[in-house]
C-alpha cells in the first residue's frame, strides 16, 4: 500500500484554472460561461476543504477576504431608510430598491448585479483559499495548467492575426471573441504579459532555457500583433524586470542573459512604433471617464452605489456632450470604479491588500516562483489603473492563483527544509543543500 499523498486536488484546481482561461474571457454581465466557472470553483473548493491539510492559511489574508465578502453582503441587506438621508443624491435615492412600506432600503441601487458580484467574489476567494491549502510542490505543479491556457489563447490569437487585422468569432461562446479567446484585446494582452515572469522562471530555474526563450519571443510578438498600447509597454517593462530580478539567483550564463537583452532591445524598437501620443487619451477617453467617476465618488463616498452598478450610476454624472451611441460600461480604472461602487470601506480594503502585498515582498524575495508571481500581480495592478482586466473570469482566476503563490507559507517552509547544518571552524551554519563546505 502506497504512502504517496493524493494528487487529485491539484488536478481539480488546475482544471478550473484551465477552463477559466478557455471560456472566461468575456466582460459582459450574466454570461453562463462565467457562472459555470464560478460553480466549478466553489464545488472544487468544497471538495478540498472537506479533507484535512497541513498548510496554514495566513490569518491576515483570511480576515481581509471575510471583510470583503461582508461588505458586499451588507449592500443587499435591508437597512433603515433614514441612513441614506444626505448620503446619496436624490436621483440615486429614487432608484434604490425599497422593502416594505418605504421604511427600508438597500445600499445597492441594483441588487441583482450586486448578488452577481458576490458570487464572483466568493468563487475567487474559494479558489484562492483552496490553492493555499495545497502543498508547495502542488502549487508549482499548477503552472502547466496555466501555460496550457495561455498557449490555447496564443494559438487562437496567432490564427486571428495571420488571417486578418480584425477577425471576430461569433457563436462559439456567449460573447464575441476579438483577440485570442477574449472579448477585449487589452485583456488578451494582459494575459500575455502576466505570463512573461513565469516563462522567464521556466527558462532560468527549471532548466528549459531554449523553450523559455522561444516562449518569451512568442509572447512579445503576440503583444506587438495585438496592438494594445498598455500591453506593449507593460510587456516591455515586465520582461526587463523579470530578467533582472530572476536571473540574479539562476545558473544561466551571463552570455545567455545578454542575448535575451538584445532581443528585448529589438522588441523596444517595435514597441515604440505602436505608441501614438495623440491617441493615448483623446477628448472622449479614459481621462474623461476618470473625471466623471470622481464626481460620482464625491457624492457617494460613504456607502457607494453597490457593486456591479457602475454603468447605471455613471449615467447620472455623465455630461450631455459626452453621451453617444456607445455607452461607458466601466471606468477603465478599477480603483476608481471599486471606490464608486463600494465607498470608503472598499478603498480601505484595497489599501489593506496593498499593504499585505508589500509586506509579502520582503518574504518572497528568496523564492523565484514567488518573485515571478509578485511581478505579474504588480503589473496587473498597474494595468488596472487604465483598464478593468480583473472584471474577466480568466484574469481574475489568474490573479487569485498568483496571489496564492505569493501568500503561500509552504514555500518558506520548503526553503528551510532545504537547509542543512554544517560545522565550519567550530561554528554552526545553515547553508543550502549542495553548497560546498
Amino acid at each position: 500500500m502506497s504512502d504517496r499523498p493524493s494528487e487529485w486536488d491539484k488536478y481539480l484546481l488546475g482544471s478550473v484554472l484551465f477552463i477559466a482561461l478557455l471560456i472566461g474571457g468575456g466582460t459582459a454581465s450574466g454570461l453562463y460561461t462565467d457562472t459555470l466557472i464560478e460553480v466549478a470553483a466553489i464545488i472544487s473548493a468544497a471538495a478540498i476543504f472537506s479533507r484535512s491539510s497541513g498548510q496554514r492559511i495566513p490569518y491576515s489574508v483570511l480576515w481581509l477576504l471575510i471583510f470583503a465578502v461582508a461588505l458586499v453582503i451588507l449592500q443587499i441587506v435591508p437597512l433603515p431608510a433614514a441612513i441614506f438621508s444626505g448620503s446619496r443624491p436624490e436621483l440615486l435615492l429614487a432608484d434604490s430598491e425599497l422593502v416594505g412600506e418605504s421604511q427600508f432600503r438597500f445600499i445597492s441601487v441594483g441588487v441583482g448585479r450586486t448578488i452577481e458580484c458576490l458570487l464572483y467574489l466568493v468563487a475567487l476567494a474559494a479558489f484562492f483559499l483552496s490553492v493555499l491549502r495545497l502543498r508547495a510542490e502542488q502549487v508549482q505543479a499548477l503552472l502547466p495548467f496555466f501555460f496550457m491556457g495561455v498557449i490555447c489563447n496564443g494559438l487562437a490569437g496567432a490564427i486571428q492575426y495571420s488571417l486578418s487585422d480584425n477577425v471576430a468569432i461569433e457563436g462559439l461562446l456567449p460573447f464575441t471573441i476579438n483577440a485570442g479567446l477574449f472579448a477585449n484585446v487589452n485583456h488578451f494582452s494582459a494575459l500575455l504579459f502576466v505570463s512573461i515572469p513565469f516563462v522567464v522562471y521556466h527558462g532560468l530555474f527549471r532548466g528549459y532555457l531554449l523553450s523559455g526563450s522561444l516562449g518569451l519571443v512568442t509572447l512579445l510578438l503576440l503583444l506587438l500583433a495585438a496592438g494594445s498600447r498598455a500591453g506593449v509597454l507593460i510587456g516591455l517593462a515586465i520582461t526587463v524586470l523579470s530578467i533582472v530580478f530572476l536571473s540574479a539567483r539562476s545558473k544561466v550564463s551571463g552570455f545567455s542573459i545578454l542575448v535575451v537583452f538584445i532581443g528585448v532591445s529589438a522588441y523596444t524598437i517595435g514597441a515604440w512604433t505602436k505608441i501614438d501620443t495623440d491617441a493615448i487619451d483623446p477628448a472622449f477617453g479614459r481621462g474623461e471617464f476618470a473625471r466623471t467617476t470622481i464626481d460620482g465618488i464625491k457624492e457617494n463616498w460613504a456607502i457607494g452605489v453597490g457593486f456591479g452598478n457602475f454603468q447605471k450610476a455613471y449615467q447620472i454624472y455623465e455630461k450631455e456632450h459626452m453621451i453617444f451611441e456607445k455607452y461607458v460600461n466601466h471606468a477603465h480604472n478599477d480603483y476608481l470604479e471599486i471606490t464608486f461602487e463600494g465607498g470608503v470601506f472598499a478603498t480601505l480594503l484595497i489599501s489593506c491588500y496593498l499593504v499585505l502585498l508589500l509586506v509579502a515582498l520582503a518574504r518572497v524575495r528568496r523564492d523565484p516562483l514567488q518573485k515571478a508571481a509578485f511581478l505579474s500581480v504588480f503589473f496587473l495592478l498597474i494595468h488596472s489603473l487604465v483598464d478593468y482586466p480583473l472584471r474577466t473570469e480568466a484574469l481574475a482566476m489568474t490573479f487569485a492563483f498568483m496571489n496564492a503563490i505569493i501568500f503561500h507559507k509552504g514555500f518558506a517552509a520548503r526553503q528551510k527544509s532545504e537547509l542543512i547544518e554544517i560545522d565550519h571552524n567550530g561554528e554552526k551554519l545553515l547553508v543550502p543543500v549542495g553548497t560546498p563546505s
